[in-house]
């Protein structure tokens, strides 16, 4: 007879994390990202170097509190994520953290987590490291002891069964030589080994800690980290609500909200990152200017009740990453930065593949026009000496020395954010938006790419024939 079978959860809540100690520990190394992220020295080189860098004010923008609000936006969306990840742990526990987060970041903190944020992140932050540290080990060993027993499963049954779908019976498997017997105990000892290395790190990580801690623990996280946007941001990015009371006196983050004020020290005037003039006219980009910011707030004193911080994280279709070519325009950047090296190194086969890879990468538009300035430059190239290559060289340099970095950030942010599964615990130093190609101005930084590419060529070709005159 056949029997219904109940596929409800059961009603009480287990006493561990269990397998969703992976997901508690993301969720974790995230809030200590974030935690660091805006600590003192990390918004001091925000405000000095990421957010005042000749690529960023040419590219992006110099309107710094168009910048401030980026920044805020995009801190506040990756909040979200690991609060959300908080809220569904809790949901196992019986607390509703994701209502008692959004009466927190519409002002209105919750009572019952008023104990919590008046504790901090300061004290818990070293165990937060140590559950995720201990975490991320575990999930390596436990795949370690997959495959350790996977290599056992083929000596213990003939092969072909493991296609089978159903159960294995015990069947007498043959003898092994001789040989072969000491292999099989020193397999069977490294096995029982990796089993009882798990299971020690299975006490000593996330996997037996119990959810009302572990959600408690993130809690104290996330309301800490709110309260320290608010405080860092709150005066000159519209939307968040005031500083927590626990926080609004910390001389530290005091300190932090006097070091983002935008009045206490005005950008320095500056006709663009490039202006020497001592490089070829026909490879060197028209003079660049900072004066106008892609992007600007509205109206000053005109604030919104609410705010889609992810929606201001939405690239305009006239920036590279709102036309989908951050990715790209940085692997091509990237590639020009190790051409550059193999020619000084004298690498020159290494350089001509490199060379032909990165062409192979440029979308068409690029393409042609690199062929069509190329084109230019062969109706006239004028005299081919040393001095005109090293002029060459020193524009390439120049443009590299801005470019490259919001080229490298790029390749980092979006390694950040798809992050696979040897990453997903690193709390380590981020890099924003604000410092990639995500945000530049299209138009801009194709000219730029362009003149790099131009020049390169024009390099390339004098290294070739110089080369092949010396063989003569």
């Amino acid at each position: 007879m056949w029997l219904p079978v109940d596929l409800r959860l059961p009603s009480g809540p287990p006493a561990a994390l269990g397998i969703l100690a992976f997901e508690a520990a993301a969720a974790m190394s995230k809030l200590l990202s974030l935690h660091r992220l805006l600590s003192e020295q990390d918004v001091s080189r925000l405000r000095s170097e990421a957010m005042r860098s000749p690529g960023v004010a040419y590219l992006n923008s110099t309107d710094q509190a168009f910048l401030l609000r980026l920044a805020c936006a995009e801190v506040v969306v990756s909040l979200d994520a690991a609060a959300a990840a908080v809220a569904r742990l809790g949901l196992r526990c019986g607390i509703d953290f994701g209502g008692v987060y959004a009466k927190l970041k519409a002002g209105a903190p919750d009572a019952r987590l008023d104990p919590l944020v008046a504790k901090g992140l300061k004290v818990k932050a070293k165990k937060m490291e140590r559950l995720v540290a201990a975490t991320a080990r575990l999930c390596s060993e436990m795949e370690l002891l997959d495959e350790l027993e996977a290599a056992e499963r083929k000596l213990t049954f003939p092969r072909g069964w493991s296609r089978l779908s159903g159960p294995i019976l015990a069947q007498p498997v043959a003898p092994l030589p001789a040989g072969d017997s000491s292999g099989a105990d020193s397999q069977q000892q490294e096995l029982k080994m990796q089993r009882l290395k798990v299971k020690r790190l299975k006490e000593e990580s996330l996997w037996n800690q119990s959810y009302e801690k572990a959600v408690g623990l993130m809690a104290r996280a996330v309301c800490a980290v709110f309260g320290r946007i608010c405080t860092v941001f709150g005066a000159f990015v519209p939307g968040l609500p005031p500083p927590l009371p626990s926080t609004s006196t910390d001389s530290v983050q005091t300190r932090l909200s006097k070091l983002l004020n935008p009045r206490a020290s005005k950008a320095r005037a500056s006709s663009g990152p490039i202006t020497r003039r001592d490089a070829p006219s026909r490879v060197h980009p028209p003079t660049m200017s900072n004066s106008c910011p892609i992007i600007g707030l509205g109206p000053s004193g005109q604030k919104k009740t609410t705010v889609d911080w992810r929606n201001l994280l939405d690239a305009p279709a006239s920036t590279v990453g709102g036309a989908g070519l951050d990715q790209q325009y940085a692997n091509v950047i990237v590639s020009a930065e190790q051409l550059l090296q193999m020619e000084a190194e004298g690498r020159q086969e290494e350089a001509s593949a490199e060379r032909a890879e990165m062409y192979d990468m440029l979308p068409a538009k690029l393409r042609a026009a690199v062929r069509s300035k190329l084109r230019d430059w062969w109706r006239d190239p004028g005299p081919l000496d040393a001095g005109l290559a090293q002029g060459w060289k020193d524009a390439v340099d120049r443009i590299m020395a801005w470019l490259g970095p919001m080229a490298r950030h790029t390749v980092q942010w979006q390694a950040e954010r798809n992050m696979d599964r040897t990453r997903r615990f690193d709390a380590g130093p981020r890099v924003y938006a604000l410092q990639t190609l995500r945000w530049s101005d299209k138009e801009k930084a194709e000219a730029a790419i362009v003149e790099v590419l131009v020049a390169l060529s024009c390099i390339c070709w004098y290294e070739e024939r110089r080369r092949g005159s010396l063989r003569l």
